[in-house]
């Protein structure tokens, strides 16, 4: 998440993230229900191969590997969690009260230290706005609130592994630990050194990613949203493994006519990796971007 995402975005889809080894191999994807999928299709292949290429020591993965992009959660609930369900509705929906005053710190920057080492200086994000993009709702319901807020830190998941990055601590009525926010926003994208491919494709060779919603603690698998409609057999998702990245490819199987778009769905698929994803770019086939990080439904509580 970013620190500037909506209610809407908390509530829906988002995806990124990277990995370490050597040799090229393929994974092949796993939807959580567990069945098995055929392999990837010679064309799906040739794709993944040419994005892997372009990217693999291109000046594009240097600017990725040098950034900031979260791959988990940057809002991080109080320890244990929302208490009750209408806790959680408030939250979900977006519905606060404030009750303290915001610190100021305007035209300060903070720092992003990387645990295996280096850091990188970002502009902070205002307690006011990291406020709102939290408190997005002003209707009737279970509101929560804040009765305190400062400045801190948090460890967030990234491309370059965990960081310790600059959050605002908000003090939740009722609860002995802060909800916590980052207060930095992720670097900006690199440009593709590989075009996306256009919307004639079929989707039973490839189709694009929804997002990146978990990372394995141990590196070892990636979950991502991969899109499907009800008239067919559901979406597969492979891996192409190399030294420098992670190329995922989505397609939907059980269809010659393509995915029932007017009802179009997202499944999370669990793709299993042959070394653990260390600091390698994990890659849409399709788009020849890297997978952004989305939440998927929404925050899941986490711990600093």
């Amino acid at each position: 998440m970013r620190t500037d995402m909506t209610r809407t975005a908390r509530l829906l889809l988002v995806l990124v993230l990277s990995a370490a080894g050597a040799g090229a191999a393929a994974g092949c994807g796993t939807a959580e229900a567990g069945r098995t999928d055929p392999a990837p299709s010679p064309r799906s292949k040739d794709r993944a191969h040419r994005v892997a290429e372009a990217w693999d020591g291109s000046r594009a993965a240097a600017q990725w590997r040098a950034g900031y992009h979260p791959v988990a959660p940057v809002v991080q609930l109080p320890a244990g969690g929302l208490r009750d369900d209408a806790d959680r509705r408030a939250y979900a929906t977006g519905t606060f009260d404030l009750k303290a005053p915001l610190p100021s710190a305007r035209g300060k920057s903070g720092r992003v230290t990387w645990k295996e080492g280096g850091s990188l200086t970002r502009p902070l994000v205002a307690a006011e706005q990291a406020y709102r993009t939290l408190d997005s709702n002003s209707g009737p319901g279970p509101r929560l609130t804040v009765t305190k807020a400062e400045l801190g830190d948090m460890t967030v998941l990234t491309g370059r592994g965990p960081a310790i990055v600059p959050a605002w601590l908000f003090t939740l009525e009722g609860y002995a630990t802060p909800l916590k926010t980052a207060a930095v926003n992720p670097s900006e994208v690199p440009k593709s050194p590989v075009a996306p491919l256009g919307p004639d494709v079929p989707t039973d060779v490839l189709a694009p990613l929804g997002g990146l919603t978990k990372v394995a603690e141990d590196g070892r698998s990636v979950t991502v949203v991969a899109h499907h409609g009800s008239c067919d057999d559901g979406p597969v998702v492979t891996a192409l493994e190399t030294r420098g990245s992670v190329v995922l490819s989505a397609s939907v199987t059980g269809t010659d006519d393509g995915p029932c778009t007017s009802d179009l769905r997202g499944e999370k698929v669990t793709v299993k990796l042959d070394r653990p994803v260390g600091d390698r770019v994990v890659l849409d086939a399709f788009t020849g971007r890297p997978v952004p990080y989305n939440e998927w439904p929404g925050p899941t509580p986490g711990r600093s």
